[in-house]
């Protein structure tokens, strides 16, 4: 019988898809409030990238050591203990992919409602359910959704990147003097990185459906440390584009800006045209975390018999409950419209989870080299530079979390309320076995 199991090429397309959202497309216009120096924004995102290759090497090497899909999940409670391991599934499953997942649906309507009329709450439950039926059946449909709209997404990306640089500018807030380095030391500059971090999030993906791809110490590596790159040079080229095509007055502060910038590369009509593409754009996003998150409930429920149920039913090779369970949760943020605040405190979650799943990759090299068998030598991939990034990535996320917790205390503690229920429920699971 022909594997199902998927190539690089798929699990490097969900990558790309969980990177590029909303982000990219809207955070400029928080960074030139203050930062108005093109080298500085450069400087910005080129962290940005560093930070998430120094993040994928490291995850790349887990991955091809724990052999196990989940992610964090599986990399903590193989290294470390099933709490932590426990905790950060506990996070993807109410937070890391279902609040994502309903903002990625309330922005899609937002883009595309000039040309549905529909209410906004209405369209965004309704692609969050379509895609998770899509995703209900094979890994095979999974793959040709995920494959066509990424496709489609770096296709339009491409070209509007390509327009950027061939027209040329009306008006534009390119600025390359010497001001930049002082903008590099300012409070402005570390909070937008912030942003920018946010906007890299998703490098990790491949390593959430670990067990369906095929050849996974060649094919993950491959994966998030190539869809990474690609994804940090877009990022680099759009914001030129942005900052080439429109006036400093006009981003500062407009959340619009693949918007603002199709109006001035085509017209109002390439304006209107943009924000449907920019909706096509998400609907990749949205599809990828439906893939990927439920992953992380379904290595769970194996472990876990409060949440058997979850598990994938015989005869089927998708976790079908976990993905309507995901849905079903994204799909309450939407009808509340709480899911924005949750987001906040949810970087600082998941940046602290992802911190532990960087330093794993010290322990399992510490352990490996006290082996007398020396467990270590089997593993694929090994990251490069070791342990380089690994510092970089560890120096870079406490000063990210230092700063949270100064500038966002509420959520910092809501983040904490948060851990201390899923502490709670597995100290009880665990009575219960």
């Amino acid at each position: 019988m022909k594997s199902s199991k998927i190539g690089w090429v798929t699990a490097g397309s969900l990558v790309v898809a969980n990177m590029v959202g909303t982000g990219v497309f809207t955070s400029l216009g928080y960074q030139v409030v203050d930062i108005h120096n093109t080298w500085s924004i450069i400087w910005i995102w080129v962290l940005g990238m560093i930070l998430a290759l120094c993040g994928a090497v490291s995850y790349a090497e887990l991955a091809t050591h724990v052999k196990r899909s989940g992610g964090e999940y599986a990399f903590l409670t193989h290294v470390y203990h099933p709490l932590p391991g426990f905790l950060s599934g506990w996070v993807s499953l109410f937070v890391g992919f279902a609040a994502p997942v309903a903002l990625a649906a309330m922005a899609f309507h937002g883009y595309t409602h000039m040309y549905t009329g529909m209410n906004g709450t209405v369209v965004a439950v309704a692609i969050i359910l379509i895609i998770a039926l899509i995703h209900s059946f094979s890994i095979r449909q999974s793959s040709l959704l995920q494959n066509g709209t990424t496709v489609l997404k770096v296709i339009l990306i491409l070209l509007l990147i390509a327009a950027g640089f061939y027209i040329s500018p009306s008006e534009s807030a390119l600025l390359w003097d010497d001001s930049w380095k002082p903008e590099l030391f300012t409070s402005a500059f570390a909070v937008s990185l912030l942003y920018v971090t946010y906007s890299y999030s998703g490098w990790n993906a491949a390593t959430y459906i670990t067990e369906e791809i095929e050849n996974p110490g060649r094919n993950i590596p491959i994966a998030i440390l190539g869809g990474t790159l690609f994804v940090g040079l877009i990022y680099i080229a759009l914001n030129l584009v942005f900052l080439r095509h429109n006036p400093l007055e006009a981003l500062q502060g407009n959340l619009e800006i693949g918007q603002l910038t199709g109006t001035a590369l085509f017209g109002q009509a390439g304006g209107r045209w943009m924000s449907v593409a920019i909706g096509v754009m998400l609907i990749s996003s949205i599809s990828a975390m439906t893939w990927a998150g439920p992953r992380v409930v379904q290595v769970m429920a194996r472990d876990y018999k409060a949440l058997n149920w979850l598990r994938t039913m015989p005869g089927s090779e998708v976790p079908v409950r976990a993905i309507w369970f995901q849905a079903a949760i994204a799909c309450l943020y939407v009808l509340t419209g709480t899911f924005e605040q949750v987001l906040i405190y949810s970087g600082l979650i998941l940046q602290f989870f992802a911190s532990l799943a960087v330093s794993a990759v010290v322990v399992i090299r510490v352990q490996a080299s006290a082996s007398s068998d020396n467990i270590h030598q089997s593993v694929v991939f090994k990251s490069p530079l070791y342990p380089i990034p690994q510092i970089v990535f560890l120096f870079v996320s406490v000063w990210f979390m230092g700063f949270l917790v100064f500038i966002r205390p509420a959520e910092v503690i809501a983040g904490l309320i948060v851990l201390a229920v899923g502490t709670a429920f597995w100290w009880f699971t665990q009575r219960a076995r």
